[in-house]
């Protein structure tokens, strides 16, 4: 059995969830023991497929053609697309009779909560779909000490300072604007923000938000894995104020290097993040107002041990062994001739 991981597209989604999905991916099927490759000129038997732009749909078409099974990854819904960029919520109807079609022309849809499992199903998408969380490598996002003084001495913060870390494009629905709020009322602390888009894909209020430039509030780009590690391990606080998620890969991130998390009260985190067990949430500006310091200042229990718990449960290790069951059953489906 061999796994073709296609990438196509990652020049545009590279520095996205979508890309680190990939990366973990590729991590999983490694740790699995299953062979794969990224070069769609080699002969495989199952191809994954995680973008919705047209080449990938055209893969779609060649490996059916070529009689391959394929599993298409479900990082995108017409939910998440809404509050994202400039026309996103005129187009979002159009993007869901899109990747309806996608996500169709597959053998199985792979998504990363239950939660986005039902959306999909109640559009429908025309396969069956499974939950399969996006995973997180707990090697490598690791609390270090030595990355968090690296992180502060780079960026000239003082241990005297608290950092709340945010990470992900300049989108609203990303919650950036709820963040930026935060940074003018609490001016006591530092609000760092780690991602990027480009200038053509920000709506109007991120940008009259970005030229504002408050002293406390910093937005230095996107950075890798590393560094990003880094900046987990120097903050105090991940506050992550997302209004639609199909899963939250940073959220896992933040979890595995045992930093408190902060995040919006919405559906896709319910029956896995239970407040005041393993994160806090806040259902808006002034939730979070109140929770923020109380968190940062510790006059609220430390939840991040049960937060460690409950990501092991989506370490790479384990997706790989979950994947490996799904290709069983493709296979096992072709064998039988379905």
């Amino acid at each position: 059995m061999k796994v073709l991981l296609y990438n196509g597209g990652m020049k545009l989604v590279g520095r996205s969830g979508v890309g680190r999905a990939v990366a973990h991916q590729a991590q999983a099927l490694e740790r699995a023991g299953i062979d794969w490759t990224f070069d769609p000129k080699e002969d495989y038997d199952i191809v994954h497929l995680n973008t919705v732009f047209p080449d990938s749909l055209w893969m779609s078409l060649k490996a059916r053609m070529k009689g391959k099974r394929i599993l298409y990854y479900g990082h995108s819904t017409r939910e998440d697309f809404r509050n994202s960029f400039p026309g996103s919520n005129l187009a979002a109807g159009l993007f869901e009779q899109w990747i309806r079609l996608c996500y169709g022309s597959g053998d199985v849809v792979v998504t990363p909560t239950d939660y986005s499992k039902r959306l999909l199903e109640s559009y429908p998408v025309s396969v069956d779909v499974v939950a399969l969380s996006n995973g997180v490598n707990l090697d490598e996002f690791r609390r270090d000490p030595v990355g968090g003084k690296r992180f502060r001495d780079f960026y000239g913060i003082p241990d005297s300072r608290k950092v709340v870390l945010g990470v992900g494009h300049y989108i609203e629905r990303k919650g950036i604007l709820d963040f930026a709020a935060m940074a003018e009322r609490f001016p006591q602390y530092d609000f760092w923000w780690f991602g990027y888009t480009p200038s053509l894909l920000v709506t109007r209020q991120v940008k009259k938000m970005l030229r504002r430039k408050l002293p406390n509030l910093h937005f230095p780009g996107y950075v890798e894995s590393g560094k990003l590690a880094d900046a987990y391990s120097g903050s105090d606080l991940f506050f992550f104020p997302t209004r639609e998620e199909t899963e939250g890969i940073v959220m896992l991130e933040a979890m595995a290097m045992r930093i408190p998390v902060l995040v919006r009260d919405i559906p896709v985190y319910d029956g896995w993040l239970e407040h005041g067990k393993n994160v806090y949430k806040g259902k808006d500006s002034e939730e979070f107002a109140v929770l923020l310091p109380e968190i940062l200042e510790k006059r609220l229990p430390d939840l991040t041990q049960e937060a460690y718990r409950t990501v092991q449960e989506n370490c790479i290790d384990r997706i790989g062994q979950h994947l490996t069951g799904i290709y069983a059953g493709l296979l096992a489906a072709e064998w039988e001739g379905v």
